[in-house]
């Protein structure tokens, strides 16, 4: 599975933005699917989680209400919907996909994309 994140850029304190994350591969369906996002001088962290059937992984407490993540399995993409973005936010988010367990730890995941650069000014 080769995954594409897009999406990302320069917003203003309160704007949006729309993540998306593009696979290839027949088995895209049947995967969990997760959004991280990893900050300079931070660890990458879980943001956002999807199963394969659409339920919602419960999302980190930081950007619960602001961000909303979907997926469309016909067009074997998944997305990150992000609204009331702060300067917080600002990170290079990774989509990753296939994982085991809780799905919420970056180790748990199999394939990943190769990051999207999201700046959000105050």
């Amino acid at each position: 599975v080769q995954l594409q994140a897009s999406g990302g850029g320069v917003v203003q304190a309160g704007g949006s933005l729309r993540l998306s994350c593009a696979a290839s591969g027949r088995t895209f369906s049947s995967y969990a699917m997760g959004w991280f996002r990893q900050a300079p001088g931070k660890e990458r962290e879980f943001v956002a989680g999807i199963s394969w059937s659409g339920d919602r992984i419960r999302d980190v407490d930081s950007v619960k209400g602001r961000f909303t993540i979907s997926r469309d399995n016909g067009k074997k993409t998944v997305y990150l919907q992000m609204n009331s973005l702060k300067p917080e936010d600002t990170a290079v988010y990774y989509c990753a996909a296939d994982c085991g367990g809780s799905c919420r730890s970056w180790s748990e995941y199999t394939y990943w994309g190769q990051g999207t650069l999201v700046t959000v000014s105050s």
